[in-house]
């Protein structure tokens, strides 16, 4: 009787391990189905490794020097990496060059928080519910900063699905919806050519018609962005509104990341009971989730990683340079309040019983 894979098994095409090496870089990965924040890095030229840790609805990542922002459930959570614990780390000494610890934990409430980035005002962050761009701070749940202009009420319904966007001299620049409707979730009547990228600055609609668009970036000046409901990387002339298919990939596509002259994008299986999803036309192909590897000057894949168990839905993907092997402490369990760093000393506090590893 064969028996089931193991929690988080994944396999992967034999050069990923080598080509983070050359990179010199570990991913970051969201999985908000699973409730994880996984750390993907290279154990030698042939192998990867992997550190998962809880984070409740782990969905956006942003990533500025040496911190990294993390949407969850009810809070954004802020790590930074203190390398200088990271060789004593009391549970594994020697494993980490990187140790990321909680620096601080906003409480935003329940608004679904899409992608992030750390910009001019702080931390902007894709308000999904409340369909806006917010900034957020320690005065309020949020601080709104843009809304689409087809919205006409400041209310918690997520009126077109504000997802994705992308960042230009540190303010965000494009945004993505999958709709331009102003009713509760109305968005979901046309999921296959109700999708838009807006210009934020303008307000104006630069590419409409699109099959459910996610992850908008911006690399080397020009416009990049994921066709979830057909599986598409596709590069958007925002001048004319059109778009070109970069790749064709068999899978529901959302999450990406440049390094060098490849781009990362996350993979998704689709909850073949969910109305949103069973119609797509990539529904049936959509069978794993994981990392798809592309090299973008000629848009070939040339690795995977693909999970057998465990994880079945990625929202986002980070790229952390000059990071082989970095860890990663929670904020939820206790082991992270023994860690005191400082910007000239590190210290380990010694272990009291009250607590505890956790």
């Amino acid at each position: 009787m064969q028996q089931p894979p193991h929690p988080f098994s994944c396999i992967y095409s034999p050069n990923v391990a080598e080509l983070l090496l050359q990179l010199d870089c570990s991913l970051a990965i969201t999985t908000y189905q699973a409730g994880k924040l996984i750390f993907i890095s290279p154990n030698g030229p042939n192998e990867l490794v992997q550190l998962p840790r809880d984070f409740k609805k782990a969905m956006g990542l942003a990533i500025d020097g040496r911190r990294i922002a993390i949407a969850t459930k009810n809070e954004v959570v802020v790590l930074a990496d203190a390398p200088g614990l990271a060789p004593n780390y009391p549970p594994k000494p020697k494993t980490y060059d990187a140790l990321y610890v909680p620096r601080a934990v906003y409480y935003t409430g329940e608004v679904d928080v899409h992608d992030m980035h750390w910009g001019a005002e702080g931390l902007y962050a894709v308000n999904t519910r409340f369909s806006c761009i917010s900034v957020i701070d320690n005065e309020y749940s949020f601080t709104p900063k843009w809304k689409p202009s087809f919205i006409t009420d400041f209310v918690p319904t997520d009126r077109c699905h504000l997802n994705g966007m992308a960042m230009q001299n540190d303010r965000p620049k494009y945004v993505s919806a999958l709709g331009t409707t102003d009713t509760a979730k109305g968005w979901r009547s046309n999921i296959l050519k109700g999708g838009v990228i807006m210009d934020v600055e303008s307000s104006e609609i630069v590419a409409p018609n699109l099959p459910m668009p996610h992850s908008p970036r911006l690399y080397n000046g020009e416009l990049y962005v994921l066709l979830s409901a057909t599986g598409q990387i596709a590069h958007v002339d925002v001048n004319t509104g059109k778009y070109e298919v970069i790749t064709q990939l068999q899978g529901f596509v959302r999450g990406m990341a440049k390094w060098g002259d490849y781009l990362f994008v996350g993979m998704s299986k689709l909850r073949q009971n969910a109305s949103t999803f069973r119609d797509l036309p990539i529904a049936q192909k959509a069978l794993y989730s994981g990392v798809e590897i592309i090299h973008l000057p000629t848009g070939a894949p040339v690795g995977y990683i693909r999970y057998q168990s465990s994880v079945e839905e990625l929202y986002d993907i980070q790229v952390l340079h000059g990071k082989l092997r970095p860890g990663v402490l929670n904020h939820t369990t206790n082991v992270h309040r023994l860690a005191l760093n400082t910007p000239s000393h590190d210290f380990w506090s010694q272990q009291t019983p009250e607590l505890g590893h956790g």
